[in-house]
C-alpha cells in the first residue's frame, strides 16, 4: 500500500488542478460574474446583417441578493466594405456608480455608423439635458463618435436592434453565455420589455410624468434645465 501513496497524491493533486480550471472557465462565461463577452448578430435597416463583438464588466456596490451592476460595456464592429474596426465604450463614473447608458441601436447608413443610447439613471438623464424622447444619438465621423440631434438621426432606423437588457437573468444569461446571440434571439428577448421607447425609436415626446422629475435647489424650486444640461459634442476617447 505504501508504494501506491505517491500515485494517490499525484492523482489527488491533478484532480484539484482540473477542478480549479473548470471553475475558472465556468466563472469566465457567466454574465453575472466579473467580465463576459459574446458575438451578436445585428439586423440593419436595409435587411443586411453584421456580426459585432460585445463585452461587459459587472462590478461595484449592490444590494444583498442582487448581482453587481454593469460597470462598463463595449461594442466593437467593422462596417461592411471597410477594414476599420470601430468601438463604442461606456465607462464607469463615480457620480453614477455604474455604466451610464444602455445601448439601443447600432446601424450604418451610407457607410456612416450611428448609435442610439438611453441614460440608465436620473443623474445621467439630467447631465445630458433631460431629452424627450429619452435618447441620445451619435454618429461616427472623423474617427470619433459625435453627438447629433434626433432630427439628424436617420429615419430609416426605426427600432432597437441589439440586445438591450444585458444585466443577466434567465434568457439573457443563456443567450450571452452561449457566446453568440442571433438577431432573432435579441428581438425575442427584447420583446419582454414593456416601455414604448424600447420597442421603437420614438420621434415625438412622451409622457414621462414621475420619471426623473426636475431636480430642485435649496429653495425647493426646480433648477433650470440649462444649468443641468451638458451638451457633449463628442464621445470621450
Amino acid at each position: 500500500m505504501r508504494e501506491n501513496h505517491p500515485w494517490l497524491k499525484r492523482i489527488t493533486k491533478l484532480g484539484l488542478i482540473l477542478m480549479v480550471g473548470v471553475n475558472m472557465n465556468a466563472c469566465a462565461g457567466l454574465p453575472g460574474l466579473g467580465g463576459t463577452s459574446w458575438k451578436e448578430e445585428v439586423l440593419l435597416h436595409d435587411g443586411s446583417k453584421i456580426i459585432v463583438e460585445r463585452s461587459q464588466i459587472r462590478e461595484g456596490r449592490h444590494m444583498i441578493g442582487q448581482g453587481p451592476p454593469i460597470k462598463e460595456h463595449t461594442i466593437t464592429f467593422t462596417p461592411p466594405g471597410s477594414n476599420k474596426v470601430i468601438t463604442w465604450k461606456d465607462d464607469f463614473t463615480e457620480d453614477v456608480g455604474r455604466a451610464r447608458f444602455s445601448l439601443l441601436a447600432l446601424d450604418i447608413l451610407n457607410g456612416t455608423p450611428y448609435i442610439a443610447i438611453q441614460p440608465t439613471s436620473c443623474i445621467t438623464y439630467y447631465k445630458w439635458g433631460r431629452p424627450n424622447p429619452p435618447y441620445i444619438f451619435f454618429k461616427y465621423v472623423d474617427q470619433q463618435w459625435k453627438q447629433i440631434s434626433l432630427a439628424e438621426f436617420p429615419v430609416e432606423v426605426k427600432r432597437p436592434n441589439v440586445l438591450i437588457d444585458t444585466y443577466g437573468h434567465g434568457d439573457v444569461d443563456r443567450a450571452v453565455s452561449s457566446g453568440f446571440v442571433s438577431a432573432a434571439s435579441a428581438k425575442e428577448i427584447n420583446s419582454s420589455l414593456k416601455q414604448e421607447e424600447l420597442k421603437t425609436i420614438l420621434r415625438t415626446p412622451i409622457d414621462r410624468q414621475g420619471a426623473c422629475p426636475p431636480p430642485t435647489g435649496p429653495d425647493g424650486l426646480p433648477i433650470p434645465i440649462n444649468m443641468m444640461g451638458e451638451k457633449i459634442s463628442s464621445w470621450p476617447k
